[in-house]
């Protein structure tokens, strides 16, 4: 899977839904949120978040697809919403409705099961990063250092 935000060209979002539906928009919020433009790249990041982690716990398809080039996002030093990101990957990781839904409602899963794998394939992309913490636990900047540590702990939960 692509992990540099260069490669975003190489991922079909035409084919894949976010929960408002068509991906297709991803590609042009994940270059808003690496604009350097601070103002803009909050509002990117915001839409972004309502497309693949909506309420901070509903996760769609193009959810998994779209977490490395976050990952790529927060650990450059230039982003100005690095700590935000690192928020939102804690909330993707600890997206669980699905799942504890249908953990009590059995019958959920037969009509839901997509969405229970969106969720688990979310959760294992932003594990499959979290090489990155050790170096994003030593920046200066103190917010991002805060908000690695919440996602550290998500994942360890």
């Amino acid at each position: 899977m692509p992990a540099a935000l260069h490669d975003v060209g190489l991922v079909s979002w035409r084919d894949i839904e976010d929960v408002s539906g068509s991906a297709a928009a991803i590609p042009f919020l994940l270059a808003a949120v690496a604009s350097g433009d601070a103002p803009a790249a909050r509002d990117a990041l915001d839409r972004l978040q309502h497309r693949i982690c909506q309420y901070r716990f509903v996760v769609g398809q193009a959810t998994a697809v779209t977490v490395p080039f976050l990952w790529d996002l927060a650990q450059r030093p230039q982003i100005t919403c690095r700590a935000e990101i690192l928020r939102l990957l804690r909330d993707i990781a600890g997206a669980r409705q699905w799942a504890t839904t249908a953990a009590v409602y059995p019958k959920l899963h037969r009509h839901h099961g997509a969405h229970i794998e969106w969720e688990n394939a979310a959760r294992r992309a932003v594990r499959a990063e979290r090489g990155a913490i050790a170096r994003l636990l030593t920046e200066r900047d103190a917010d991002v250092v805060h908000a690695t540590k919440e996602l550290a702990a998500t994942l360890a939960e």
